[in-house]
């Protein structure tokens, strides 16, 4: 058994059934029926068999999947789930991003200006919704830091 080469890779074709090439420690290219090259990495966790998936080639290459692959076992080293951790990762991912300045600052404005007074409540709405919004408003919150 080989380590496969990007020129393997690219030249892989499938024949009629599903098919894997194996690059080593679980690592493998899986050929569809239908053309696609999907990254698979078989392992065990807790005792069941489980695939992670890597990512299509092209748009994750050979050296990106071993990579992946290299992160999984230091995951599983770790005693985590590689398909867990993953899961996390997206949702965190997904958190972050839908955190924009006005989401922030709606949350913050309902949870410190309840008990403060309606003129008060007014004109620091006024001031986010006029001057803050339109220039910050749609601006992921991390990316934002002092002039």
């Amino acid at each position: 058994m080989h380590k496969l080469t990007v020129a393997d890779v690219k030249a892989a074709k499938t024949t009629g059934a599903p098919r894997k090439l194996v690059d080593g420690g679980g690592l493998y290219l899986l050929l569809s029926a239908r053309g696609s090259k999907y990254w698979r990495y078989d392992h065990r966790f807790a005792g069941k068999r489980k695939t992670l998936a890597l990512g299509v080639f092209p748009e994750v290459s050979l050296a990106e999947a071993r990579k992946s692959h290299f992160l999984a076992r230091e995951s599983l080293r770790e005693g985590a789930d590689p398909g867990e951790t993953k899961k996390i990762q997206k949702k965190n991912r997904g958190i972050a991003e839908s955190d924009t300045f006005e989401s922030v600052a709606r949350e913050w404005f309902e949870q410190k200006m309840a008990d403060k007074s309606d003129s008060y409540r007014a004109r620091t709405w006024r001031i986010l919704r006029k001057d803050l919004f339109p220039t910050l408003g749609k601006q992921n919150i991390a990316r934002i830091t002092p002039p």
